[in-house]
């Protein structure tokens, strides 16, 4: 990130002046205080269903594919002019590659986009069917990219001539300064029984060269035979849905998943969220990443977990259990309670964190949202958006906005009542006016911008009624910065006034740069529905401060 790395000079200088003119204590000296020094907490995520983001190439739409069992466009109506769709409707790589610089904009830093790799070439028969606000899989397609039938091929509908996964990556990188976050599967195929009659590619698994390595034959799992090469890759019980479950005891299942995603990061990904993370052992997991960064020991992964039990998403970060990061599904859970509720209490919101007592290996490596493709979007107005996101971008963890979040489309919905409806040009048309956006992007160049936002100890100072402060504070040998959160989400504005753990010093604002000596107290105007967040470039002076963050640093 260009803007971060200027602004790490600024900051190395400035510490350089102030060690040698101020008595503070040199690099050698300095306490470090961190809450990760993981490269990936320097990220702000946007997620989008590639399908559902914006169709960039009408070429690659196959809007004749499926026969009998059509998969383009398939609308689910519902009452009152509403509507859901479970067919594809376009949204390719071209129409990422579009929008990057929209999504600049927008200080989103990494694009986790929906799995990549070939489906299913028709609707599934089987299962229960499906239906506006009816949950099920009959019916449906394999547009949101789940369903997956060759690990090793990208499906037809993403590509354009010239606009391979490998020339995705690449020039969001080079020309947009953006990452992409591959979403991927190892837990299971396509839906693979309960066909009335067997359907091509349906319950299927082929290799590198296209070969059939696996078939569930629309059997039930029950009626597998593990003797059958073609079975045996499937376990022989039930567990989500109709899906096709890769036997996790079968070596050929870890070397054909291990094998097939070290290809995709060859070709670019930067970061893996893993789908349905409890569904599979913790050895499973452990074997996996184990394997996955022998190759690349840096690389970060995160997984989805869809339980919002703490102590059960603990388990899956301890290194002994493959060391992954989760989406905070209790974040999510709180968040939405707090700010779709206008009256709320900003001191409800602190139980999430685990600042100092919690599960997680570490909590400021987690994956903080408060909507996604499978829970349903916030049901709130555009100052619960705001607020929303002026949170996410300032408190401990990684923050991921779910496409469309930035203005605030179709709040309320769940799966199948519209959560993953097109956006398209109208959307990114309507956002560049929208004060959800606008908002937004202010506040996460804000975070991208301030090391202490990313990576550092959270410090929490008061949290009542509508208003919230807290420190977050980094410093090693080389950076030393200590910002200052306030919060306000009532309807008017209001001072809110800090006299504790505060360094000595000059700060600064960070969104008007106007400076502020600071002794002892310090007391601020918040606007409504607004976020203050100030700066000070130095080491910690504060000796009440010193003294808590080595407890923090300490857990």
């Amino acid at each position: 990130m260009k803007r971060l790395m200027n602004y790490r000079i600024l900051v190395l200088a400035t510490l350089v002046t102030l060690g040698a003119c101020s008595g503070q204590p040199g690099k050698e000296d300095r306490p470090h205080y961190y809450g990760t020094q993981e490269a990936f907490a320097e990220e702000a995520i946007y997620f989008l269903l590639t399908d559902r983001f914006v169709d960039g190439d009408p070429g690659n739409n196959h809007e004749d594919q499926g026969g009998e069992h059509p998969t383009f466009d398939r609308p689910m109506p519902g009452p009152e002019g509403k509507e859901a769709n479970v067919g594809y409707l376009g949204g390719d790589f071209q129409g990422i590659l579009d929008n990057a610089d929209y999504l600049a904009e927008l200080g989103i830093t990494a694009l986790w986009i929906s799995p990549i790799v070939d489906n299913p070439d028709q609707a599934f028969t089987g299962g229960d069917p499906v239906g506006f606000a009816q949950p099920g899989d009959g019916g449906k397609t394999g547009f949101h990219g789940y369903w997956g039938t060759n690990f090793f091929k990208v499906d037809e509908h993403w590509e354009s001539e010239g606009l391979t996964f490998a020339d995705l990556t690449r020039r969001l990188r080079e020309e947009h300064d953006l990452k992409i976050v591959l979403d991927i599967v190892a837990n299971h195929s396509s839906p693979a029984y309960s066909m009335p009659e067997d359907q091509p590619m349906f319950g299927e698994v082929r290799g590198p060269n296209g070969e059939l390595i696996a078939d569930h034959e629309n059997l039930e799992p029950e009626e597998l035979n593990p003797n059958n090469p073609l079975h045996a890759f499937y376990e022989r019980e039930k567990d989500l849905a109709q899906l096709g479950k890769f036997d996790a005891d079968n070596p050929a299942v870890m070397d054909y998943v291990v094998d097939a995603y070290l290809q995709w990061i060859d070709q670019g990904a930067a970061a893996f969220r893993i789908d349905t993370l409890r569904h599979k052992p913790h050895a499973f997991w452990k074997e996996f990443t184990d394997r996955i960064r022998a190759e690349h020991p840096d690389f970060f992964m995160f997984g989805e977990s869809f339980v919002f039990d703490a102590d059960f998403l603990g388990a899956h970060t301890q290194p002994e259990n493959g060391g992954l990061s989760v989406l905070d599904f209790p974040a999510q859970e709180t968040l939405t309670a707090v700010f779709e509720n206008p009256d709320s209490d900003y001191a409800d919101i602190q139980g999430y964190l685990h600042l100092e007592d919690g599960p997680y290996h570490n909590p400021y490596e987690l994956v903080s949202f408060y909507e996604n493709h499978d829970i349903r979007r916030m049901d709130g107005d555009t100052e619960a958006y705001i607020n929303a996101n002026n949170w996410l971008f300032t408190s401990r963890g990684i923050p991921s906005i779910y496409y469309g979040s930035e203005i605030g489309f179709m709040p309320g919905t769940k799966e199948h009542e519209g959560n993953r409806n097109y956006f398209g040009t109208e959307g990114i048309e309507q956002a560049r006016d929208h004060a959800i956006a606008k908002n937004l992007g202010q506040i996460a160049h804000i975070r991208q911008e301030s090391i202490a936002l990313q990576k550092g100890l959270q410090v929490n100072l008061d949290f009542e009624g509508d208003q919230a402060s807290f420190l977050r504070v980094y410093q090693d040998d080389h950076q030393a910065q200590t910002a200052l959160v306030l919060l306000n989400k009532g309807e008017a504005g209001t001072s809110i006034t800090v006299d504790r753990w505060l360094n000595e010093g000059e700060w600064y604002d960070a969104a008007s740069g106007e400076r502020f000596d600071v002794e002892g107290q310090l007391t601020l105007r918040v606007p409504a529905n607004g976020v203050r967040v100030l700066l000070f470039d130095g080491v910690v002076n504060n000796e009440a401060l010193a003294d808590r963050l080595a407890e923090l640093q300490q857990l």
